[in-house]
């Protein structure tokens, strides 16, 4: 089948919301070391496009190569090509065009050729989008994961269906299934846009089951219908409706747990503002990166509806050193959540949604809230509670039948880590980017609800810190990323779920 054309002049174009173009910055690299002698005349015009705005306008804009993809999905990520007044907007114009058609991910190859418009029109340009479609519509990847900390690992599989409807419809299917902890199917769908929507919308089924038996002496199903509202650069609005169902099959719950145990309906919008000037999410070197998370839960009008406030933060810096690649990266993270409602400060929140510290994640790659202190275990740090016989009419029977502790979260949690990262020695370990680094981290997880508040002074919260330090060994690959880290523990507590020695991990390449 000969590929379509498809046709506008500038008659037919349509305004465009400007500050569409601020979500874009561009660095333009010479690509060509010798490139062939110019002109005069062509030295001469780009001597004056550097100096003065030169006047212009887009005459016609003609699309190749969608062969499936609908006209009208193109032509609404080129919309920045319509309204050019100058050579140099049309320069702009044309990478935001060509970047916006990459970020759908149905094309091979994106291609924005500016040329001369008719010779009756001066001061006109036409442009051609030529765009080469995925030969192969169907991507998949699979991992294998471990979990030191958890004494498990996971299996996560993916599959992913491009453009099937021709709207620029991404279709994706994964599965995760870790061994004792966590499974998960989901399914959605993403579309660059819908009805008459600017954003792109998303939508995703959830099915999702935890054994926290280890840690907590409870189960967790969850269904739920995630849907994307918005998604900027800097900007993300979700809504999230689910069911979620706690059991214990164990009859060994501590008295708060099991407080706890039966249905709620979970129905929060979440409200993420996001900027990350880093020059590397996995190994940065220069810049900061910020992030705010704001949550509103209980919003639907049902009894069984978990209402809280969740509020979180994350703030980074990368401080090059000069010598052998090294840079130290230093962050502090926070989280605060609270019931609210009638009374809310005699209330009590969920279990589920309380902040959980600990794990051998690096917080270097870890961006979004407090969550990783190295050298703790999963959930590995109090509150926490004795674990004991459930009478025969649900109470309990009054004498401890267990070592173990049920591990209740915290409605308020602090974490700060500095890490210094350089390179080794030897070449060869430079070349596959295996780099070493000494870090040092520091958290705090404690309960603010049903009144807790009023036994909390600043001495209790100083006490409250756990902290840990050490060095290690990164190996970073294309499959997944293992860090080798010794991990002294500076301060613990009674309870805690901290050991001092070698601790391995592997996690997500990215």
């Amino acid at each position: 089948m000969a590929p379509k054309e498809s046709h506008f002049t500038e008659s037919e174009s349509e305004p465009e919301d400007e500050s569409e173009e601020d979500e874009y910055e561009y660095e333009y690299e010479e690509e060509n070391n010798n490139p062939p002698p110019v002109t005069a005349q062509m030295e001469a015009l780009i001597q004056r496009v550097k100096s003065e705005k030169v006047p212009l306008r887009v005459h016609d804009v003609i699309i190749k190569g969608n062969t499936k993809t609908k006209d009208s999905v193109i032509d609404f990520q080129i919309q920045a090509l319509k309204t050019v007044t100058s050579v140099q907007e049309l320069l702009q114009a044309a990478q935001i065009a060509s970047i916006r058609l990459q970020k759908l991910e149905i094309f091979d190859s994106v291609n924005v050729t500016l040329d001369a418009g008719p010779p009756g029109l001066p001061g006109t340009s036409n442009v051609i989008v030529e765009v080469v479609e995925c030969k192969n519509p169907v991507t998949g990847d699979i991992g294998i994961f471990t979990k030191p900390e958890a004494r498990s690992w996971s299996l996560d599989g993916s599959l992913k269906l491009k453009n099937m409807l021709g709207y620029g419809d991404n279709w994706y299917n994964s599965l995760s299934y870790g061994w004792d902890q966590t499974t998960e199917v989901s399914a959605g769908v993403s579309l660059p846009r819908f009805m008459r929507l600017v954003n792109p919308v998303t939508a995703r089924l959830s099915l999702l089951s935890q054994d926290w038996l280890k840690f907590t002496s409870y189960k967790e199903q969850t269904m739920g219908l995630s849907l994307g509202i918005i998604s900027t650069r800097n900007h993300d609005l979700a809504y999230n409706l689910s069911w979620r169902t706690l059991t214990d099959p164990s009859q060994l719950a501590s008295t708060s747990v099991r407080r706890q145990l039966g249905h709620n309906l979970l129905s929060h919008l979440k409200y993420t503002f996001k900027i990350d000037k880093r020059n590397s999410s996995v190994r940065p070197t220069n810049g900061f990166a910020f992030v705010s998370t704001s949550q509103l839960g209980g919003i639907f009008p049902d009894p069984r509806s978990v209402r809280y406030i969740r509020q979180e933060f994350d703030l980074r810096y990368a401080l090059p050193l000069g010598f052998a690649r090294a840079a130290l990266n230093v962050g502090v993270a926070g989280g605060v959540i609270l019931p609210w409602g009638n009374g809310f400060l005699n209330s009590r929140v969920s279990l589920s949604d309380r902040f959980f510290l600990g794990g051998n994640s690096s917080p270097v790659c870890t961006l979004g809230g407090p969550t990783s202190l190295l050298g703790f275990k999963t959930r590995g740090l109090g509150p926490s509670e004795p674990r004991r016989e459930v009478g025969s009419k649900g109470e309990d029977a009054g004498f401890v039948t267990s070592s173990e502790r049920d591990f209740l979260g915290g409605d308020l949690a602090v974490t700060a880590f500095a890490d210094l990262s350089f390179d080794l020695p030897l070449k060869v370990l430079r070349d596959c980017n295996i780099h070493g680094h000494a870090f040092a981290s520091a958290g705090s997880l404690v309960k603010l609800t049903e009144n807790s508040f009023r036994d909390l002074s600043f001495h209790k919260y100083h006490e409250s810190f756990r902290r840990s330090a050490g060095f290690g060994l990164i190996v970073p690959t294309t499959l997944f990323r293992m860090e080798v880290n010794y991990c002294y523990i500076l301060k613990q507590h009674e309870h805690d779920r901290a050991k001092t020695g070698v601790q391995f991990s592997f996690s997500s390449p990215i």
